[in-house]
């Protein structure tokens, strides 16, 4: 991929980005996300919250994607980035940390200076839901985003980590929009699943919920396993499990 090439997916992504911050397609999240943003919590009442859309965050070269359902109300929407702020960020960025993906272990902002190594965090919903749970028309409506998001990582995306059964459902349908070739039936989501699609590896794992982290149900090993796993897939430094 020349120069030029690579700086015009930079540019993509970019513009990409601030739409997606723009967006207000879904009047239910639109109120919702403002009104966690006005209201906050307690332990973050001296946070101006992000209150908007969250795009996603990594280089415009990734060789990794991974998708997760949708930014937590005091996480991603408080912060701006994905993943940033919560228990479920803790957990997702330890293990990128400790698979060599990250620059370190924990990400609570989004000036923190955490840097991801050929991975791109992204969801197919962009707001934060109530009780954390999108509705399938308001996935579908915001299902254009990942689909063009895709699209600009395609030249260099090698494999892709999708968490949980939400993410898998609509991850499929915007790989077949952008472009790659799904298979019929479409594949059932089960954790450390791996399907082919036109040279893309894509990996299903569970959801970093605390609900399954808690539990146990989802362990750090686990995870760790699947990224280095995907990481691997994707061309990526070999890195080891856990440090």
């Amino acid at each position: 991929m020349d120069d030029s090439s690579a700086l015009d997916r930079l540019d993509g992504l970019a513009r990409l980005d601030r739409r997606v911050a723009q967006c207000r397609a879904c009047p239910r999240l639109v109120e919702w996300r403002e009104e966690v943003a006005r209201t906050k919590r307690a332990a973050f009442a001296d946070w101006t919250y992000w209150g908007r859309p969250v795009p996603g965050f990594g280089p415009a070269d990734a060789r990794l994607a991974i998708i997760g359902l949708a930014p937590a109300a005091h996480g991603g929407n408080r912060t701006g980035r994905m993943f940033t702020g919560d228990r479920s960020g803790d957990v997702l960025y330890q293990a990128l940390y400790d698979v060599g993906l990250a620059s370190q272990p924990t990400s609570v902002s989004a000036d923190d200076g955490l840097e991801l190594y050929g991975v791109r965090v992204t969801a197919p919903v962009h707001c934060a839901p109530p009780a954390n749970k999108p509705t399938p028309g308001e996935r579908d409506t915001c299902r254009p985003w990942l689909v063009q998001e895709l699209r600009l990582l395609r030249p260099t995306l090698k494999a892709v980590v999708v968490l949980g059964a939400f993410g898998w459902q609509a991850a499929l349908p915007a790989f077949a929009e952008a472009g790659w070739t799904v298979p019929r039936p479409r594949p059932a989501f089960v954790h450390g699943t791996r399907v082919q699609l036109d040279g893309l590896d894509l990996f299903g794992c569970f959801h970093v919920s605390q609900r399954n982290t808690f539990t146990g149900r989802l362990t750090p090993q686990m995870l760790r396993e699947v990224l280095s796993t995907a990481a691997q897939a994707a061309g990526l430094r070999q890195p080891s499990v856990g440090r």
